[in-house]
């Protein structure tokens, strides 16, 4: 199918949950590169996949009882994420033990839950792997309010979300209150998984999360810069994927997530600093590789180009 072709289905009344599904796929992609930004800075990949299981029951709710998935699913993702926050103050299991507790109870609670619901299979299968028919227009508007509110929460708290995810116990000496800040960022996170899992599905929301933000960080230094990138990225890729996915009758979310792991492939051998290529340039023969600054790269911090670069004032 050619361009054109395509643009002319967005068009036509008869496939009108198409372009609804384009603007969801895009707007939530959007969301989830920004968000997954603060989750790759803090090294948290694991959260998106946990989020994603914590969310099921709640859908599962909402969807025996025709309620609103993304409702369900944010109810039931904050209260599992307030459960592991408290839990976690004890101190006597660490937090990733507390989250292979709740987070996988709450993903076989939904299995339950969404069982007793007539034809679940069907069901089930579009919660996991999402679905671009049948897409109603509250939920296209409900994606496009809850992406602003979560791209406004970040603007307002991004210094101190970007204090913690770069060291925590300096947050916690400035008097910065690292607990709720916490809540915030699982409450954003699962709010982006949630919002996604129409067109991408619960299993591969991950992948938006965490490959246009990994392919954005080592495109560039500057963390303002990744955080342009990463949503242009995962936008784009929602686009792309979806085309594909319509030409080729192809599954949509794996479409999706196979064209952002092209683009994150591409980042990690072009790079103009930190790809396969320019590395082996720089690197002198016979001699282990340097980064540009003489620094062992073994030495250099994660987000130490970011704390040097990125003005913070």
């Amino acid at each position: 199918m050619s361009i054109t072709e395509f643009i002319a289905d967005l068009f036509n009344p008869d496939l009108a949950f198409l372009p609804k599904a384009l603007l969801i796929a895009v707007m939530s992609s959007v969301v989830c590169g920004v968000v997954g930004c603060y989750v790759v800075l803090r090294g948290m990949a694991f959260i998106g996949d946990a989020v994603a299981h914590a969310v099921f029951p709640g859908l599962a709710v909402a969807f025996v009882l025709q309620g609103s998935l993304v409702l369900g699913g944010a109810v039931a993702g904050i209260v599992t994420a307030l459960l592991i926050a408290v839990f976690a103050q004890r101190r006597r299991l660490k937090e990733d033990s507390l989250i292979g507790v709740f987070f996988v109870a709450a993903f076989a609670l939904g299995i339950v839950v969404i069982s007793q619901a007539p034809g679940y299979a069907g069901s089930l299968q579009q919660f996991l792997f999402g679905s671009i028919t049948g897409i109603p227009d509250r939920d296209l508007y409900t994606v496009g309010f809850t992406g602003l509110a979560i791209l406004a929460v970040l603007f307002l708290l991004h210094k101190e979300l970007v204090a913690v995810s770069l060291d925590r116990e300096s947050a916690r000496s400035v008097g910065l209150p690292v607990f709720w800040l916490d809540i915030v960022l699982y409450v954003l996170v699962t709010l982006a998984v949630v919002i996604s899992l129409q067109t991408i599905g619960n299993i591969l929301v991950l992948a938006l999360l965490i490959t246009p933000a990994a392919a954005a960080r080592l495109l560039t230094d500057r963390l303002g810069v990744m955080m342009l990138l990463a949503p242009v990225i995962g936008g784009s890729s929602a686009l792309v994927g979806l085309y594909l996915s319509w030409s080729y009758d192809l599954p949509v979310g794996g479409t999706v997530v196979l064209v952002a792991t092209g683009a994150f492939l591409l980042a990690w051998v072009f790079a103009p600093r930190h790809g396969l290529l320019a590395r082996r340039r720089r690197e002198p023969v016979g001699e282990p590789h340097r980064e540009s600054g003489g620094t062992p790269e073994s030495q250099v911090t994660p987000v130490s180009a970011e704390v040097a670069e990125r003005p913070m004032g």
